[in-house]
């Protein structure tokens, strides 16, 4: 058997020959080039991939996309892990990266219940949360000023019905924090464009909550230029009809619309939406495709995707960016929820970088 490094090698020369093979091979366009008359086309990146750690990665990101969201590095966890220390190289390598090849850099985000910093859930003075709300806010922002083109400023701040979620930001400051993170994002950095983003908020219910908090932001007199509907969806499920009227309904508030963290979903799961702390038991039945997606679903999941960016592509005067969760499907997040360890497939390229059916069904909808 050949020494490790050599046999990594070897599998990362027959990927580069692969994928080089698949482009010399093919007279069309990107993805970025089909639609870049239309809106542009995004993937959120992890570490390795801003760091360019693999080259046929790194140059299928740089092929295909023209904006770049950060999957981890600018989540509280990550970039603020203690009260006076941040960590801002992995951020700073995706604002370097993004640059120096003239990519669109989304950050993501700066208020969230969830991965927010252990220290920051352990503050029990009322007084000193707003202190850790103002300052991580403002220090990150600031920094970035004139380098990122957009902030999602506050994350999943609603419940499926449209309340407000009991979240330890609600529980800490009150119904208005939302729009007081607008305020503060606008104050530090002025060139950013400022967005709202959420799960299911296409749904009738979330999405009236939604457009409340948006107007609550907007009579305020502060500023908010878009909403991300994040498109978590599911295989053969994909809700167009309440995707349009949101699109639809956003817009009349003189807001942009993304779709930010699209993903369609192949396997089996029994509840809708995006919410972390949901999980599922594993059985049988829960991981049918290790051994990758068969024709049918394949051909399903082409059809859906056509069909959503037929739709996106209707109103492309009011979606301004797409963004997939992700590049390929050995990466995405539904691998490990909301049950560990799954083959999960629900992007348009496959573990081996190779694009599948839905990739070239977007392709074929350019205009």
């Amino acid at each position: 058997m050949l020494p490790m490094p050599v046999r990594m090698f070897g599998l990362l020369s027959l990927a580069f020959c692969s994928t080089l093979l698949w482009a010399q091979s093919t007279q069309q366009p990107s993805l970025q080039q089909a639609y870049a008359s239309n809106f542009l086309i995004g993937a959120a990146l992890n570490s390795p991939q801003i760091l360019e750690k693999n080259p046929v990665e790194a140059a299928l990101i740089r092929k295909e996309f023209n904006a770049y969201t950060p999957e981890n590095a600018m989540k509280s966890v990550n970039i603020h892990p203690a009260w006076d220390r941040y960590n801002f190289a992995m951020a700073d390598s995706l604002v370097s990266l993004g640059l120096r090849q003239k990519k669109q850099v989304n950050g993501h985000t700066l208020i969230w219940h969830n991965q927010l910093s252990a220290f920051a859930q352990q503050i029990k003075d009322i007084d000193s949360f707003k202190t850790f709300f103002r300052d991580h806010i403002t220090t990150i922002a600031q920094r970035y000023d004139g380098k990122i083109h957009s902030w999602d400023v506050v994350n999943e701040a609603l419940e499926e019905d449209g309340s407000m979620r009991k979240s330890i930001f609600l529980e800490k400051l009150g119904p208005d924090y939302v729009t007081e993170a607008f305020r503060l994002a606008a104050k530090a950095t002025p060139q950013s464009e400022l967005y709202y983003n959420d799960y299911n908020i296409e749904q009738p219910a979330k999405r009236q909550g939604c457009i409340r908090l948006i107007k609550s932001i907007q009579d305020a007199g502060v500023k908010i230029d878009g909403v991300g509907i994040q498109g978590h969806w599911h295989l053969g499920r994909v809700p167009l009809k309440a995707i349009e009227e949101s699109i639809l309904a956003f817009h009349a508030l003189g807001l942009k619309v993304m779709i930010t963290e699209l993903d369609i979903e192949v396997l089996p799961r029994n509840f809708t939406g995006a919410d972390p702390s949901k999980r599922m038991t594993a059985d049988a039945s829960t991981n049918p495709y290790t051994q990758g997606l068969p024709p049918e679903q394949l051909s399903q999941q082409a059809a859906d995707y056509a069909a959503l960016f037929k739709l996106l592509l209707k109103h492309r005067d009011k979606v301004t960016r797409v963004t997939f969760w992700g590049v390929h499907d050995g990466q995405s997040w539904l691998n490990n929820w909301p049950i560990r360890g799954r083959t999960n497939h629900p992007l348009l390229f496959d573990r081996s970088l190779a694009p599948k059916p839905a990739y070239q069904a977007i392709i074929d909808l350019r205009p």
